[in-house]
């Protein structure tokens, strides 16, 4: 479908559909940081171990990054409305099942099933906004996501500490169910269907592997995949190591973690946030270039200024927050570079994209933070290894392909 259809589909104001479309992304980190105040009660409550409660973490992480394969797939072939709403269906049931669940086998294995249906919303809302806006409009409504999507990790724990504090590790879950049905509601009413019915592929097995191979053999797509998936893991890296990080590192209390999650939010807000402004003004290209520099500069910085001062609350958390708003900065303009390489598997570059994505978080959350969580140093180096998987990405991508990015979207 050529896009630019947004007024035919779309009456409300700009912001109510990137408001839609991130609170469907919001699902993902959701359901990874409203439970995490939670370890200990669902630890006494079910008898687990930590590895065990680990366990819940990986087997979301893992099952959310297989999906995410096939959610933008079934969209291609099905239409994007369907896919959203049977997704929220069976995340809603698998919240529900948490809730319930009375073995951390149980808990296990629920959590495995909100991680299969959690990312058909942010995989689909990108194919979503492209179907319906030119580039420099996509950038913009992209953007807007990302800043309202960027809450998520902020209010998600605080939400999690209240129910898990005051009504039980339960409710946490609870929550989540209501959450599902709020959204599978508000989807079924307002979310418009983009995808024509000649528009979309054969659901067939050969033509799903064609489309597989031909994007999984791009080298195009998968450098701007790299290059637009690894670098967010140089601030997921802290994210996930926050209880070390700030408790043992920084010795604050868990009254004061809300500081580091308010800076790094305030970083990726403010990165959309200028990310819409450049939309139609600049060059992709030259918009990717800013990003890139500000969160090599901050990674350098960061690991220096551990190498020789003691990590300390007054400067260890704005390295990251700075960070944030690079990768910010220059992430909505990659991702629609990925989408306009093959317009008519919008849907599966979405999904392969977020499949690299969510694998490089599973391993870093299963390997890499483990290993270098309780040393500051280690934590600065590997966030600036992963910043540079996606660095030489780019740079590889920039000089084999010159023309990708080149030309400034202003329509």
């Amino acid at each position: 479908m050529p896009s630019g259809q947004a007024d035919k589909q779309w009456n409300s104001p700009r912001w109510a559909l990137a408001v839609l479309l991130a609170l469907l992304g919001m699902l993902g980190p959701f359901s990874i940081d409203t439970y995490l105040p939670a370890f200990p009660a669902i630890a006494s409550a079910l008898q687990a171990t930590p590895v065990q409660m680990q366990q819940t973490l990986s087997a979301y992480l893992f099952a959310f990054a297989f999906m995410t394969l096939f959610h933008g797939s079934l969209s291609d072939s099905f239409g994007r409305r369907p896919v959203v709403l049977w997704g929220i269906v069976v995340y809603t049931l698998a919240s529900a099942g948490c809730a319930l669940s009375q073995s951390i086998g149980q808990l296990v294995l629920f959590r495995a099933m909100q991680g299969l249906s959690a990312g058909a919303g942010i995989v689909v809302s990108r194919a979503v906004i492209r179907d319906m806006f030119p580039p420099a409009e996509a950038q913009r409504v992209m953007s807007q996501v990302t800043i309202f999507f960027g809450v998520a990790p902020a209010v998600a724990p605080i939400v999690g500490g209240f129910f898990s504090v005051y009504l039980g590790w339960a409710s946490v879950f609870w929550f989540l169910t209501g959450v599902g049905i709020v959204l599978w509601i508000a989807n079924y009413r307002l979310l418009p269907e983009t995808l024509p019915r000649k528009d979309r592929q054969p659901f067939d097995a050969a033509n799903l592997m064609r489309g597989y191979w031909q994007l999984g053999t791009s080298p195009r797509f998968l450098l701007l995949a790299l290059a637009s998936g690894v670098p967010f893991n140089g601030m997921f890296l802290y994210v996930l190591s926050a209880p070390a990080f700030l408790g043992d590192l920084l010795h604050l209390g868990p009254t004061e973690f809300f500081w580091f999650f308010v800076l790094t939010i305030s970083g990726i807000m403010g990165g959309a946030w200028v990310s819409g402004r450049l939309a139609g003004k600049i060059p992709p290209k030259r918009q990717i270039r800013h990003g890139f520099v500000i969160m090599l500069t901050v990674a350098l910085l960061n690991l220096a200024l551990n190498l020789f001062l003691k990590p300390h609350p007054a400067w260890a958390m704005l390295p990251i927050a700075v960070f944030a708003f690079g990768w910010a900065l220059m992430v909505p303009v990659v991702t629609l570079l990925v989408l306009d390489l093959y317009p008519q598997r919008r849907g599966m570059a979405s999904s392969m994209q977020a499949f690299i994505g969510s694998t490089a978080n599973g391993l870093v959350a299963g390997v890499l933070a483990p290993l270098v969580m309780h040393s500051a140093i280690g934590l600065a180096a590997t966030s600036l290894a992963l910043m540079c998987v996606g660095l030489f990405a780019w740079i590889y991508l920039h000089h084999r392909w010159p023309d990708i990015g080149r030309v400034s979207h202003s329509q």
